[in-house]
């Protein structure tokens, strides 16, 4: 299965997010980080093009900028790295823990390894409207209220195609 597919079925096909459930959770992982890294390269270029000051909050926090120099953007972009890291696998983590409630409420046979894999899978479209959501600063409220709609619904459709649970 290669990325290409991971990521049409994550845009448009919550019958193989069930499925998904079933990959190694190593291709999981290098799928997420691919979005991480696109997430930290867009916002490393609004860095630099000067979209979002990292040292805007104070003059002593400016004037601590130019005595680091260009020592800055290495600093910048592994922050960056790290916050969407962070962001990611924390949204996943949620959003499996909700998936797990959902799966019990549907009363399909669920553990949290799996919806977790589904869950990663699912955030796909997501966390590419966070993207592009991000260039509209008015829309920050929204664009989260959004997103988290489209999450729990992908992980919905997804549920239904999980196995019953056996009594």
């Amino acid at each position: 299965m290669t990325f290409r597919h991971l990521f049409l079925a994550g845009v448009s096909a919550p019958k193989k997010l069930a499925a998904f459930r079933l990959l190694p959770i190593g291709r999981v992982i290098r799928y997420i980080f691919y979005f991480i890294f696109t997430m930290t390269l867009i916002s490393f270029i609004r860095y630099l093009l000067g979209d979002g000051g990292l040292f805007e909050a104070s003059p002593e926090l400016e004037a601590y900028s130019q005595t680091i120099g260009s020592l800055l953007y290495p600093i910048a972009i592994v922050f960056q790295f790290v916050i969407a890291t962070f962001y990611v696998f924390v949204r996943i983590s949620l959003f499996a823990a909700f998936g797990m409630l959902l799966g019990m409420l549907f009363r399909r046979r669920v553990e949290y390894r799996f919806i977790w894999r589904t869950t990663a899978i699912a955030i796909t479209l997501p966390i590419l409207l966070t993207m592009i959501l991000d260039f509209f600063p008015m829309t920050e409220t929204f664009s989260a209220w959004l997103t988290s709609i489209i999450h729990i619904s992908y992980i919905a459709f997804a549920l239904k195609y999980y196995p019953k649970t056996v009594k």
